[in-house]
């Protein structure tokens, strides 16, 4: 199967050589398969780890000179309600965002953007998935049963490849600081009118200066904003040694949610997570007892990035007017979503306790 040609509009479509139907790509079989013959076929080069992923230019991206193979246009509908861009294939005209439930009408545009350059690949299946958010939904106690019940026997949950920023970088940063030494002095004071002495801690405070240096391989940053960010924070960690090269074959059956938090936004929240490495580097490398750094002057080196796709199992419900979503990681199975709360469990547990409380308390009246 090769990749789709630059400049046109992307394709994940790819039928089947023996009876023309779509093919799909099946997680647990690592390849595509087609649900209507039974046909399979192997994604060309999937699996070979000596295939490097090639980072790419942070300026030149910045400057738009990146070459126009890294570029490619996909058709997109664009959520009104949470702003989500998930692509859309040639023959869909309807739909509903599968990240909050949101009946849309898909539009006519194109998205032109930076291509992936590489993609981790489902390793659940929905089926999989879908037992794994049944789990987690069982172990929240407080949640309706109606929606518990909903969630488990719905409608599929979608897979979407949600899209991801890594950067590298090369850091020197010069700091000037100071550390501290914790000594104790002893001191008398006065305890129910009697004199004891105590030792105070106390800290000398010396001005240091130094450098700290620090490679940065893969820093990862959410190019979306259509889920909560502490869902997919929570998703972590991703297997990134497990990433293929990018081929389209992987979307087959699935979907793709195009970026939205531009790359220099994106490389801005990386720098923020830098900044908080950086400091602790230098807390190390001050050392003491105690540390206080006064300024950081840091150069950043050598930027590059990539485009990645990662894998999650979404499923958003609409429940007695509020929509509820379910994310799961399609490669781990870890599982996070809204925590929906049943009024008559809670009411039902409050009265059990005060029960409990006042048997409790007439045990212990009638044992004096």
């Amino acid at each position: 199967m090769s990749d789709a040609q630059t400049g046109d509009i992307a394709d994940h479509r790819f039928p089947c050589d023996q009876c023309g139907a779509d093919f799909r790509f099946d997680p647990a079989a690592g390849q595509l398969t087609c649900d209507h013959c039974g046909h399979s076929a192997p994604i060309e080069g999937m699996g070979r780890s000596a295939q490097p992923i090639r980072e790419l230019d942070f300026d030149a991206a910045l400057n738009a000179q990146l070459p126009e193979a890294e570029i490619e246009e996909t058709r997109v509908l664009s959520c009104p309600n949470c702003a989500a861009q998930v692509e859309m294939g040639d023959a869909e005209h309807a739909s509903e965002c599968p990240f909050c439930a949101t009946p849309v009408v898909t539009g006519t545009g194109t998205h032109r953007h930076i291509k992936p350059k590489a993609v981790l690949p489902f390793a659940l299946d929905e089926r999989t998935a879908r037992g794994a958010m049944g789990d987690w939904l069982g172990r929240l106690w407080f949640a309706p049963n109606g929606l518990q019940n909903y969630a488990r026997k719905g409608r599929k949950m979608q897979g979407i490849y949600v899209p991801y920023w890594t950067f590298d970088a090369d850091t020197q940063s010069r700091y000037s600081g100071e550390r501290g030494t914790v000594y104790y002095e002893t001191r008398t004071v006065m305890r129910d009118g009697k004199p004891e002495q105590v030792r105070v801690p106390k800290v000398r405070w010396r001005s240091v200066s130094g450098r700290v240096a620090r490679f940065f391989d893969d820093v990862l940053v959410l190019a979306s904003t259509s889920l909560p960010k502490r869902y997919t924070d929570a998703l972590e960690p991703w297997d990134l040694a497990a990433l293929e090269p990018y081929s389209p074959e992987f979307l087959a059956g699935l979907r793709a949610e195009g970026y939205t938090v531009e790359l220099s936004a994106g490389f801005s929240e990386a720098g923020h997570h830098m900044d908080r490495v950086i400091e602790r580097d230098i807390k190390f490398d001050i050392g003491g007892d105690r540390q206080r750094i006064h300024n950081v002057d840091t150069n950043v080196d050598d930027v590059t990035f990539k485009h990645i796709l990662l894998p999650v199992w979404l499923a958003a419900y609409k429940y007695r007017g509020k929509t509820y979503r379910f994310v799961v990681n399609g490669s781990t199975g870890r599982v996070q979503g809204e925590r929906p709360y049943s009024a008559w469990k809670i009411t039902f547990a409050v009265i059990l306790g005060l029960i409990l409380a006042l048997a409790i308390g007439y045990g212990a009246a009638m044992s004096q």
